[in-house]
């Protein structure tokens, strides 16, 4: 299995209805659960699926992609034959919505050529799941498909596509003659003589491309049943390791129903929250159904609901903030919001 599977990881997706939250990075770095990054997902199936050789094609903003990545050493990638190899789109006005564009690939063609797996996993970055694609290689081999294409029980594409890397590069290479731009494109054209085929995954999944189902997906995480489908025990969600003291809950802390990673200082109260690395939550705070992302400050006396705080913000003492379930508050990176600015 080691040396059958290629993953290929497309970065280059962009979401309007994410902008605010995409200002400083690509949708593949953007902070999820607490502790991990949307691209962790779909990378640790890869490997939790025995694949060793990984290719990410970023486009834009994709220096903190690149930082939290690293070499891959997390992810047991850092080796000397395969492992974790970066290819940025020098292609500009490309649409960035394709999921596998055949232009991207194209410039990087040497990478395929040289790949020793029979087979490659074309995936989306921003899928939150945990998927073994063993079963699905065993599927696809019985079923004598040419390229498989993942789809949830709802009948949603997950944009994960099962394909021959003999087949990917004659598509790559062919791409002027046939006029196919991406996987999608082969996938809903009948007119071709290609075996496709749909493989039906029934656990949990969800595709981050909006404010809303940033929000939705994050809030059900606080739910045992989607949290133990996500986090499986034997196939774990790998993320950069990062050496930080426990959190410290004073005394007139009080916390429900939340997730609070490492070496925050919780001084107010939590409730159905995910609450990321280094935080601090000041007296009196009332902080519910939020997103908080590393190292916010929140004052004394403030009261947060329904509110996204990206990386880095500080919300002054006094500060009422209030979104909806449907429209959440958000607040960009390193902004400081105060209690003037909303009277």
């Amino acid at each position: 299995m080691k040396r059958k599977l290629l993953g290929v990881i497309d970065a280059t997706t962009y979401h309007e209805d994410l902008e605010d939250l995409l200002v400083h990075r690509s949708l593949a770095a953007l902070p999820f659960g607490g502790r991990y990054r949307i691209i962790d997902f779909v990378l640790s199936n890869m490997v939790n699926s025995g694949i060793r050789s990984v290719a990410i094609f970023p486009k834009m903003q994709y220096r903190s992609l690149m930082d939290h990545l690293g070499s891959g050493k997390n992810w047991d990638l850092n080796r000397k034959r395969d492992g974790l190899f970066f290819f940025p789109s020098a292609i500009v006005d490309s649409d960035v919505n394709k999921i596998g564009s055949f232009e991207h690939f194209a410039a990087n063609l040497d990478y395929f050529y040289r790949s020793t797996q029979e087979y490659a996993i074309i995936s989306n970055c921003n899928t939150i799941v945990n998927m073994n694609f063993r079963p699905i290689l065993e599927w696809h081999n019985e079923a004598k498909c040419d390229i498989t294409e993942i789809r949830h029980q709802d009948g949603r594409s997950m944009e994960m596509y099962l394909i021959k890397t003999s087949q990917l590069i004659k598509l790559i290479e062919t791409r002027n003659e046939t006029g196919y731009t991406c996987m999608k494109d082969v996938v809903t054209d009948h007119s071709h003589d290609y075996s496709i085929c749909h493989y039906e995954y029934t656990g949990y999944a969800a595709i981050i491309d909006s404010i809303d189902s940033y929000f939705t997906t994050s809030m059900k995480l606080l739910d045992p049943n989607v949290w133990k489908q996500v986090f499986l025990k034997d196939q774990p969600i790998i993320t950069k390791v990062k050496d930080e003291p426990p959190t410290k809950y004073v005394h007139e802390s009080e916390v429900k129903n939340a997730m609070i990673a490492n070496g925050c200082h919780i001084s107010g109260t939590v409730e159905n929250s995910i609450v990321a690395r280094g935080v601090k939550i000041g007296k009196g705070a009332v902080i519910k159904n939020c997103i908080i992302m590393q190292k916010c400050q929140i004052e004394d006396n403030c009261y947060l609901d329904s509110v996204i705080l990206d990386k880095d913000v500080k919300v002054e003492a006094g500060t009422y903030l209030e979104g909806t379930a449907q429209n959440p508050y958000v607040i960009r990176k390193g902004t400081k919001q105060g209690a003037l600015m909303n009277s």
